[in-house]
């Protein structure tokens, strides 16, 4: 009976085994080790994208709080109203129940921003001698809150220039409350204040 000529190998020796089984587990290891790297390296970078707590939002809102400004002349129903900090004429008036219809509001700037405790005073259309702002018999000074720019250059040290301011700040201010007030407007001091102080009137 013939043999076969490649018979099967033997086993490898125990010792070989062992190397094999320690390979293995060093490898795993290490993929292990790399994952956990990996990770740790993945996380490092993405803490710093985290969000960044924002200042509070009352840190960086407007002025808040509530003025008080007294309502008169042609309004529905004048009076002391409160209102917020950013108010205008025009809601003061709203709070007033709106003019009446005598009201002369071309001598009143609506948009101008209010200002606590002042008083506002809505004139009426031929307002009588006398309602504010209306001239006594024979007072020939000039109304700063009606006189042109003409009008105004009448006025001592008062030229082309300088009325323009005038007519400009009443236009975005309101109306005078005294003549006292020509000191914002761009170019008058006191000297200058003192020269036309007996010649205007508001």
């Amino acid at each position: 009976m013939p043999t076969d000529p490649t018979p099967p190998a033997p086993p490898p020796p125990p010792r070989r085994r062992l190397r094999l089984s320690i390979g293995a587990g060093v490898v795993l290891a290490l993929v292990v080790l790399s994952a956990a790297v990996g990770l740790g390296l993945m996380r490092g970078q993405a803490e710093p994208m985290q969000s960044v707590p924002v200042a509070d939002a009352g840190e960086t809102a407007g002025p808040t709080g509530e003025l008080y400004v007294h309502v008169l002349g042609a309004v529905e129903r004048p009076g002391l109203y409160v209102l917020d900090l950013d108010a205008r004429l025009v809601d003061a008036v709203a709070a007033a129940g709106g003019t009446t219809a005598d009201a002369d509001l071309s001598a009143v700037n609506l948009a101008r921003v209010l200002a606590d405790g002042e008083q506002i005073v809505v004139p009426m259309l031929g307002a009588s001698p006398d309602a504010p702002g209306a001239a006594a018999p024979g007072d020939d000074r000039i109304d700063l809150n009606t006189a042109d720019q003409a009008a105004l250059e009448t006025l001592p040290r008062i030229g082309p220039a300088l009325a323009e301011r005038i007519i400009v700040w009443r236009e975005e201010n309101g109306r005078f409350q005294s003549v006292d007030d020509l000191l914002a407007v761009p170019g008058i001091g006191e000297k200058l204040l003192e020269g036309i102080r007996d010649g205007a009137r508001v």
